[in-house]
């Protein structure tokens, strides 16, 4: 057994982690054929981050190569455009459903024909492949996409990010795995379908080549009002003012993709927008947009039972688990007598500090505090028992006499979102959860998006040295709504089913209201109105003819339109409106769950006779995560394991047989 074991360590480790697949002919390691690099140009306008993405594919090998790459970008990014360029040649991209993109794409790797594809797997995660890469050439894939920029508390803020945490794909393993292009270190299971899709492989940037997998980044802010600050939680700025316009970029140049870029720039003092409307004419039609803040009407402190979600499970491994910890340990430092709390920590299991929550007397406190500095990060991420225990978890109280709130820290890294966001609006009732991002790289989506289903909202974390400042804004904000019951009346009542979000949800304090409509022109008033903390009511209104113009207000519509329809179609539980989403898409040049950009040169480049190679490129492993998160393609099996094993049993065996032997003669 002392001889097994080695071994068998050896093969448990091959299966959890697996041996990189980029090897020469003779089996020995070797870095990645493609080079990848990457440069983004954004410009920021009002609302609106307009970002240009060019990623280029250099070939150092002697083969031609196909280049597969998962990467994500922002939750609410809207990509509207795709252009290829080989050499001297430029190829636009088209939108198509997806099904007719992967075949164009198909059609024309087999032929030899340079070729680019580029699909959305979730709202934050896409695969661009490029095909027929020369050797020792480079071809390059320019993506053209605007997301809106976050306001809070008033701060700007904008991410780009540049690399993803391994999700936990819960489920069992398929059978039969579902049709559909295959690359990831994940199986496909009864719950993630999709699982090989959306699992890139994540190694250390040593494993990669020195000059792969870094990014240049070129930021001008233009947002109409003199700024105070411009800074970042993630890294040092190099920034220049030119009047009110800011140009920033990472200072040092270049920066390694294994964590989010975050910039944030706030007005000067006394000159933070209370409301803004922009417009545009496209195609014939108008598109308004309008941002409010009511401001803080002062509220009305009522006694709260928080259930605090802490996520221990091994993606958390780290400097995450150490962010979770303080988080959480920022939150038991808001409670008071007139409160109740429970912790709740979850990984392939769920465990609570209470039965139910109990009193934040200073005995409790102080046994909560003990119990999360003890928090250790290992396992699996089981995320649905840890929700609903959070969610049926307490005891009746009167009704208004108690708050009901769960804050939920993890770093999202989870492949079956759409199934949690069913679970949370069966469950929530009339709780609020609110969710709190950790670590360099999390699931932004889900985590936004599961506190827009909790009516509640949604913070991110960057670093140790950026809990504070959140944190406080979060838990400020959580005493109460500062507005309920919003009604949102454009002129013209026939326009009410254009304009989104459909129902507003309430705002918290430091919030904006943020309503996009289609069809009605920079005319008229817009009246805005609800409902105070103590009951009383409030109105707004808004002059429709002082709009700014704006661009891509159409896009961030047609994006809105189609989350809705999205939306629908998980509350009703039926599948949704393809050919709506389909037709949203191409009309407005949009990727979409069900359309695609592919972009084709018509000239053949390679010869069919000659053979070609993919390479499905690497994520880099988030600054701060420990080697248990790596995920290296599989060619290692436990077959010395097994070997090891019959062999031992064998020598058993014949042992058995002499010491018989012995016996009986």
């Amino acid at each position: 057994m002392l001889f097994v074991h080695p071994l068998y360590a050896e093969a448990n480790e091959a299966d959890n982690v697996g041996e990189l697949h980029f090897v020469d002919g003779q089996g020995q390691w070797q870095e990645p054929a493609l080079v990848l690099d990457n440069e983004f140009d954004i410009q920021v306008s009002g609302l609106i981050a307009d970002s240009r993405l060019l990623r280029s594919f250099r070939n150092t090998s002697n083969q031609w190569r196909e280049g597969v790459f998962v990467f994500p970008l922002p939750e609410k990014a809207s990509v509207y455009g795709l252009t290829m360029k080989v050499g001297e040649r430029t190829i636009e991209g088209k939108v198509q459903p997806k099904e007719t993109a992967r075949k164009t794409y198909e059609k024309a790797k087999q032929a030899g024909q340079h070729a680019a594809n580029v699909e959305q797997q979730r709202p934050n995660l896409f695969t661009a492949r490029v095909a027929n890469i020369p050797p020792g050439e480079t071809v390059s894939v320019e993506l053209k996409y605007q997301q809106p920029v976050q306001y809070q508390a008033g701060v700007f803020e904008l991410t780009v990010p540049t690399t993803l945490t391994p999700r936990y794909m819960p489920g069992r393993p398929v059978s039969k795995a579902p049709d559909q292009w295959q690359g990831g270190w994940a199986l496909p299971t009864t719950e993630v379908p999709d699982a090989s899709a959306i699992s890139p492989f994540t190694v250390n940037p040593t494993d990669v080549a020195t000059d792969s997998h870094r990014a240049s980044i070129e930021l001008v802010i233009d947002s109409g009002l003199p700024l105070e600050s411009v800074s970042s939680p993630s890294h040092r700025l190099a920034s220049r003012q030119d009047g009110q316009t800011f140009s920033v970029s990472p200072e040092g140049g270049e920066i390694l993709m294994n964590r989010d870029f975050v910039v944030r720039w706030r007005p000067v003092a006394g000159l933070e927008p209370s409301a803004a409307v922009f417009h545009q004419s496209w195609q014939g039609e108008d598109y308004l947009m309008a941002m409010l803040v009511p401001g803080d009407n002062g509220s009305m402190v009522l006694p709260r039972d928080l259930v605090f979600v802490i996520d221990t499970s091994g993606s958390m491994a780290g400097e995450s688990i150490r962010q979770a910890r303080s988080a959480l340990q920022a939150g038991l430092d808001t409670l008071t007598p007139r409160d109740r709390f429970n912790v709740i920590q979850f990984n392939s299991q769920t465990h609570s500090l209470f039965m139910q929550p109990e009193v934040a007397t200073g005995n409790n406190l102080a046994r909560a505090r003990q119990y999360v500095d003890r928090l250790r990060a290992d396992g699996g991420t089981e995320m649905a028992s840890a929700l609903s225990r959070a969610l049926d978890s307490g005891v009746e109280t009167e009704a208004g006499a108690r708050v009901r709130q769960v804050i939920f820290i993890t770093d999202g890294a989870v492949g079956n979102e759409a199934a949690l966001f069913r679970q949370i609006r069966e469950q929530l009732g009339s709780q609020r959860l609110f969710t709190v991002a950790i670590g360099s790289a999390p699931n932004r989506h889900f985590m936004r998006e599961a506190a827009r289903w909790g009516r509640g909202t949604y913070t991110a974390i960057q670093s140790p040295s950026d809990v504070d400042g959140p944190l406080q804004a979060l838990f400020s904000a959580m005493e109460s709504p500062v507005l309920t019951d919003i009604r949102v009346n454009w002129p013209g009542q026939e326009t009410g089913r254009e304009a989104f979000p459909a129902r507003p949800g309430d705002l918290f304090q430091g919030e904006p209201l943020i309503h996009v409509v289609r069809g009605v022109p920079a005319m008229g008033e817009l009246k805005v109105s609800g409902r105070l903390p103590g009951g009383q009511d409030w109105n707004r209104t808004l002059d429709l003819q002082q709009a700014a113009s704006a661009t891509g207000l159409h896009r961030h519509w047609a994006r809105e339109k189609i989350d809705s329809l999205e939306d629908e179609a998980k509350v009703a539980g039926r599948e949704p409106d393809r050919a709506g989403i389909t037709g949203l898409a191409v009309k407005h040049g949009l990727m979409s769950a069900y359309t695609s950009f592919v972009a084709v040169d018509s000239t053949p480049a390679r010869s069919t006779e000659t053979p070609m190679v993919s390479d499905n490129l690497p994520t880099l492993l988030p600054a701060g995560s420990q080697a248990g998160m790596l995920r290296y393609p599989q060619t290692a099996t436990s077959a010395p394991l097994l070997i090891a094993l019959g062999v031992v049993g064998l020598m058993f065996s014949l042992a058995l047989v002499l010491l018989q032997r012995r016996a009986f003669a």
